[in-house]
């Protein structure tokens, strides 16, 4: 992995941009880790991040807004997330888009919900807009700050990690043959 990186910086910036339109969280503490150990660079790591979780938010409320049955039959696989959703749009307002980008399992659902709503559409781009800057600059930051920290560990207790994963996918496997 190492070697793509290095030999095609280009083709790594891709890969962010396609995982970050749907979120983008652990793609943008990756990125922060490489560019501190200088196989990447931090400030196109966060325009490339940031941009791409930007539209990828935009693309979720306009769908929303202009195919509301698609959209809430998406939204009904995710009962108790919708509910989530809809409580803190209803208890925080506008601000739920900030919080939305540091809560897996939410992110995806705050601007589909938004979008079914009469929320204006210039609203929710200013403040997706904000709220995107800052969710790049603090994750894509304070993973590059603390990139040492992070490859100790890494090295460290790689075989752990290489363990677990392995782990997830037989469980994964096993409960998709059983269903």
């Amino acid at each position: 992995m190492e070697d793509f990186i290095r030999d095609g910086g280009n083709w790594a910036y891709l890969a962010l941009f396609l995982y970050s339109f749907g979120g983008g969280f652990v793609g943008l503490v990756v990125a922060g880790v490489l560019s501190y150990a200088g196989d990447l660079n931090i400030v196109v790591s966060m325009i490339v991040a940031g941009t791409s979780n930007f539209i990828g938010d935009q693309f979720l409320f306009y769908m929303a807004r202009t195919n509301k049955a698609y959209a809430n039959d998406t939204m009904k696989k995710y009962g108790r997330k919708v509910a989530l959703a809809h409580l803190l749009m209803r208890k925080y307002g506008s601000p739920v888009v900030f919080v939305q980008k540091y809560i897996y399992g939410i992110k995806t659902l705050i601007p589909l919900a938004m979008g079914l709503t009469k929320y204006s559409f210039k609203k929710f781009t200013v403040y997706n807009a904000l709220a995107t800057v800052v969710w790049a600059v603090v994750i894509g930051g304070v993973s590059y700050l603390m990139g040492e920290i992070i490859l100790t560990y890494a090295e460290e207790y790689k075989y752990y990690g290489i363990a677990a994963i392995l782990a997830i996918i037989l469980s994964v496997s096993y409960y998709f043959k059983k269903i």
